[in-house]
């Protein structure tokens, strides 16, 4: 069976520092067939790490630092965990290498998008305005329409160009990264999902799939897919 990596979230500021990540990714890979597998920020063992994976969720979380990609301190960033950014960033880009499938969820996009030399919007309503919510006030999920291109490949692993999508961000994607295509986008125009043509398996939403998949097959084939590819490269890489 395929192992996907499963990134996690830093608490180093929590009273009693831990490493935490929702349930929701964890039931969606096994659910698929997959063996997750936690990575918690710091590893200092990457190439040893990397190669015992055969796929890779890059997870959501806390704002990315705006150094990353040359953004502005914006008054509404928060929850910035240095030592996570740094690992990920490392991280991706050793995953990216091996060829890998890879599956980007929320701050998981923009990770992938800077790693790559792309930019963020770091507020974004005061980008698009409130005609379509992202989030709830004050950091709670919600929910959206979400428009997939016809000609993508995202759409074709889907099997659906419109759905409702589990939202939970105030940030998204400015300029893509070279060697992306966008996938998706929210009816104010907002980027949800870029793929890489060039890349065999290389995906990013900017919604919440784990959140929703447990009762919605469109969701859950992202990680099926996932799961499935991630075991042909584990043949192929044996």
């Amino acid at each position: 069976m395929a192992v996907i990596g499963i990134t996690t979230y830093g608490g180093n500021d929590a009273a009693q520092p831990e490493f935490t990540l929702p349930r929701d990714y964890v039931d969606s890979v096994r659910r698929a067939g997959g063996i997750p597998l936690l990575i918690s920020p710091g590893e200092n063992r990457l190439a040893d790490l990397v190669s015992k994976l055969d796929g890779l969720i890059l997870a959501g979380g806390g704002d990315l630092d705006p150094n990353l990609y040359g953004g502005t301190q914006h008054e509404s960033i928060y929850m910035v965990d240095t030592e996570r950014d740094q690992s990920e960033v490392e991280l991706a880009r050793a995953a990216i290498d091996s060829g890998m499938p890879i599956l980007g969820i929320c701050r998981g996009i923009q990770l992938i998008n800077i790693v790559l030399g792309g930019t963020l919007h770091e507020h974004l309503p005061d980008v698009v305005g409130d005609s379509v919510t992202h989030r709830l006030p004050p950091r709670e999920p919600t929910e959206h329409d979400v428009a997939i291109k016809p000609e993508t490949r995202l759409a074709e692993i889907l099997g659906a160009l419109e759905f409702r999508a589990a939202s939970w961000h105030h940030q998204a994607i400015r300029d893509v990264a070279e060697g992306f295509v966008v996938a998706a986008h929210a009816a104010d125009g907002t980027i949800e999902a870029i793929e890489m043509p060039d890349h065999d398996w290389l995906f990013a939403v900017q919604w919440h799939p784990e959140l929703t998949a447990v009762d919605c097959p469109v969701q859950q084939r992202l990680f099926a897919e996932l799961v499935r590819v991630a075991g042909e490269f584990r043949r192929e890489t044996v």
